[in-house]
């Protein structure tokens, strides 16, 4: 059912990383990468303890079974763009890249992902569930709400994946990918497979998430706890106080630690799935080509797992371009060289 946007303000309140053995599975001979584009970012730009958000008031919408809460900047005859946030970041990871872009007549929307600030389940009966497909069916959900054919996708950490998957699945909803890290679809089959010892500890937190004490601790301490993934994932971003407090915000969504743990251990197999979204999940795990105009962009400075580019680039079957993003840029590439993830906005269907 279609209602409409209000304008009403809100209270404004990742990891989409490539599952480890879904790495294991695309690091096999894909095919050289396209020639890398190494683009010179300085050090982000940080807003300061007074700077004020971003966005207008948020507007919400009733989309699929979330009442979504997101911000739109620019004219409403601009080209459309959707962006993507992840975990544990906020739409304040394009609160430089949207306005850039609004400023040069896109239409962009960034959403709150479910489990995140405002955006809302309908009914206390809907499953709390993070798998992938939930994700880019409730994207999907929300251009259809807004009456949105087609949109330019971009996505960071869970964002980038789940942008993967609807340019995969839904290729004429999609103009252009910008993607993050590049093809982060998996599937719960190739998670099952072991990494070495030293891959392995990159993903810690998938482990202690899925045990009940995992839970409890992350309830208890989400604010440390994504602080520290920060650190660990840019090690040379110098975020500020406000900054983190601004992103914070978000994970105090009732369903947010529902969502995230499910999230994880579905990944794992240790957590099922809905059923209705079997068949998107079937093919999902076939790995599909995506053959929409697509640059990949990667941070040099990234401290999350992530594949190399030469892992993924055959993965992309229509025109492609990557892009190394240099100065000590890292995970949370968009909030941290927002001009470079900007320009591919702008480039993707100039390719």
């Amino acid at each position: 059912m279609t209602a409409t946007p209000t304008d009403r303000p809100l209270d404004t309140q990742r990891r989409s990383l490539l599952g480890g053995a879904a790495l294991a599975l695309l690091a096999g001979p894909l095919g050289a990468v396209a020639p890398a584009f190494a683009a010179a970012a300085p050090r982000a730009a940080v807003p300061a303890a007074s700077a004020p958000a971003a966005w207008d008031p948020l507007k919400q919408i009733d989309a699929g079974v979330l009442r979504v809460s997101y911000a739109e900047l620019g004219p409403r005859h601009g080209t459309p763009v959707l962006l993507l946030h992840g975990w544990p970041y906020d739409i304040h990871t394009y609160a430089e890249v949207a306005p850039i872009l609004a400023k040069q007549g896109y239409r962009v929307i960034v959403p709150y992902l479910r489990g995140y600030g405002a955006t809302a389940f309908l009914s206390a009966d809907t499953a709390r569930n993070g798998q992938q497909a939930a994700l880019a069916v409730d994207a999907i959900a929300l251009l259809d709400a807004l009456g949105i054919e087609s949109a330019i996708f971009g996505g960071c950490d869970w964002g980038a994946r789940t942008v993967g998957i609807m340019a995969a699945l839904w290729p004429q909803r999609c103009k252009g990918l910008v993607s993050v890290s590049g093809y982060l679809i998996g599937n719960q089959h190739a998670g099952e497979a072991p990494l070495p010892p030293k891959a392995e500890l990159q993903w810690w937190y998938q482990f202690y998430f899925a045990t009940e004490r995992g839970e409890r601790g992350y309830a208890q301490n989400r604010g440390e706890f994504a602080r520290l993934i920060w650190e660990l994932a840019s090690p040379q971003w110098r975020f500020d106080e406000a900054t983190f407090a601004r992103s914070a915000a978000a994970f105090d969504n009732p369903d947010h630690v529902a969502i995230v743990i499910h999230n994880y251990r579905w990944r794992l197999g240790l957590a099922q799935g809905e059923g209705r979204f079997d068949e998107l999940e079937a093919r999902l795990a076939k790995a599909p080509n995506i053959a929409v105009p697509t640059i990949t962009l990667e941070g040099d400075a990234n401290g999350a797992p992530h594949p190399p580019a030469e892992a993924y680039a055959r993965k992309f079957a229509g025109k492609y371009q990557h892009r190394e993003i240099k100065g000590g840029i890292g995970h949370n590439l968009p909030q941290e060289a927002p001009q470079a993830f900007a320009q591919a906005i702008v480039d993707v269907t100039r390719l």
